[in-house]
């Protein structure tokens, strides 16, 4: 298991009695958790580390890291509220798959867009969730009763929830993302018999059945096509721009504000942080120039990258 490096870096820990699982302090993280350079260390998403030595992976595993307690909890929670009932329905194999799959996907859309730091949570495979029960509406449209009602319903929420995305320090993107492969692999995975459909080989012998219905509609049979292929071309295109380096900030001006909206009360523009350095052996001192405060860090393997973020941790 990795350990966390704040009891050997730091003596301002939270809940240091932990020992190896003490929380950063307050200040660089008040999420009730580890530091960044520990995140990045287990399979944070940092788009750097995906393009220049090739660690798609990270797509993967940074769903399964989260930020602190804080934020584990909220998306817990979250999942039991999401999750349970489309289990229940649908089994945890299908459910479980969109999971993943949307989760790589918010992944996958955050790191073209989000360039700096780095990215963890299963909010994007939550939200794919919330996609998923939009189309399963949609396509499974004959057999419920009060639709309009559930659709207006589902609307709202995922609308409030999106909204929130425009907040600094949320990562939208990989809520967009997820929500997008959700709602097209909804298509794919919780597609229902329609109403009146039965089993021919259920029928007792002798037994004279009526017209059976064919157990899909033709809607759903385009719907099933058009969204699997939207899926494979999606990725597929995701994944080579990516690997290619390509910052698609560059080619769409206005996207930024999908993921943060400046307003009067709050800046989307991420500050520069500056520190000066000096190092004696393993020991390095940095000192923020924007706030004069100076930290003594005991290095490892640290990156250029890693560093950088020490510096912002201590200006922030």
């Amino acid at each position: 298991m990795f350990i966390n490096d704040c009891p050997k870096n730091s003596q301002k820990c939270s809940a240091r009695f932990l020992g190896r699982f003490a929380f950063q302090p307050m200040k660089e993280n008040p999420l009730l958790g580890p530091s960044s350079t520990t995140l990045e260390k287990m399979g944070a998403l940092e788009v750097t580390m995906v393009v220049d030595k090739h660690q798609v992976w990270r797509l993967f595993t940074c769903i399964w890291l989260h930020a602190g307690v804080f934020h584990v909890l909220a998306n817990m929670l979250s999942l039991i509220f999401i999750g349970i009932r489309l289990e229940q329905e649908f089994g945890f194999v299908r459910i479980g798959l969109l999971y993943m799959i949307s989760g790589f996907g918010g992944s996958l859309l955050s790191s073209l867009f989000n360039r700096e730091g780095i990215s963890v949570g299963a909010s994007g495979a939550l939200f794919g969730l919330l996609g998923a029960m939009l189309s399963e509406l949609l396509t499974n449209w004959t057999i419920y009763a009060n639709k309009f009602a559930a659709l207006l319903t589902l609307i709202f929420i995922i609308a409030i929830n999106l909204a929130v995305g425009i907040l600094p320090h949320v990562d939208n993107f990989a809520h967009l993302g997820g929500f997008t492969s959700g709602f097209l692999l909804g298509f794919v995975f919780l597609i229902r018999p329609q109403y009146g459909y039965f089993n021919q080989r259920n029928n007792p012998r002798g037994y004279a059945a009526p017209s059976a219905k064919s157990k899909h509609k033709p809607y759903q049979y385009v719907l099933w096509i058009t969204s699997l292929l939207l899926l494979i071309a999606g990725y597929t295109v995701g994944l080579i721009v990516l690997l290619r380096g390509t910052d698609l900030n560059k080619h769409c001006s206005w996207c930024h504000y999908l993921s943060c909206m400046p307003t009067s009360l709050w800046n989307c523009k991420s500050q520069n942080m500056y520190c000066k350095s000096s190092q004696i052996g393993k020991q390095m001192n940095l000192t923020c120039i924007a706030n004069g405060r100076t930290e003594m860090y005991t290095l490892g393997n640290e990156n250029q990258s890693q560093i950088q973020q020490m510096c912002s941790q201590l200006c922030s």
